[in-house]
């Protein structure tokens, strides 16, 4: 009995771990049917089977669909059978996707990220009133907040008003504005107590009288 025993090293190579070995070997069973129809009552068993195995993706549209292309995948492509939905193949299924197109451009200052630049472009095709008025202050303080996650120390308004000046193509000029931005403390607040307060602050005695099953 010891001479029969199967280690895992010594076993074949599952595709889909998920399924287990015994799915794997029902796939590779159905590859060697030599009748045709047959085969197709086999695949169509092992479907049921793979379905009852994962009851949370019935609700999923196309589940059927994932079920096919998965029994081909498992069966490295190679088994013989009619599906009611277009057979994968394996060159679509190991076709590498694209490369991602990453912005290429270097900001002068990097901690405020490409999105701010972005935000002022908008600012600068806005037309003037209280809208483009409240967006700049909010580009304001958003860029102080990024100068603070760069630089702990605090950070003098002027100075967010020099780079938005300097950024903005000299288009938005807050060096003599006479409103301050948000101070420091604010911006760099932690979380809410809603979002993750303190630990262990519960009311008490709030599981009393509950019942347990």
């Amino acid at each position: 009995m010891i001479d029969n025993l199967e280690y895992n090293t010594e076993r074949e190579h599952l595709i889909i771990p998920e399924y287990g070995r015994h799915m794997q070997k029902m796939i590779n069973f159905a590859k060697n049917v030599e009748n045709k129809e047959e085969r197709n009552k086999v695949a169509k068993a092992i479907i049921s089977v793979m379905g009852n195995m994962q009851p949370h993706l019935r609700d999923v549209p196309d589940f059927q669909h994932k079920l096919w292309d998965q029994l081909f995948i498992m069966s490295n492509f190679e088994l013989d059978v009619d599906s009611p939905y277009e057979r994968p193949t394996k060159e679509l299924f190991e076709e590498r996707p694209e490369p991602l197109k990453y912005p290429q451009n270097h900001p002068k200052y990097r901690f405020y990220g490409n999105n701010i630049k972005t935000m002022i472009d908008v600012a600068n095709t806005w037309d003037d009133g209280d809208l483009k008025e409240a967006l700049i202050y909010t580009i304001a303080n958003h860029m102080k907040k990024c100068f603070l996650n760069w630089n702990k120390d605090t950070v003098e308004d002027d100075v967010i008003y020099d780079h938005l000046f300097e950024l903005s193509g000299g288009k938005i000029n807050l060096k003599n504005s006479e409103e301050d931005l948000s101070d420091a403390s604010s911006l760099m607040r932690s979380k809410s107590k809603y979002s993750g307060g303190k630990k262990g602050h519960h009311k008490k005695g709030s599981n009393r009288q509950r019942k347990r099953y």
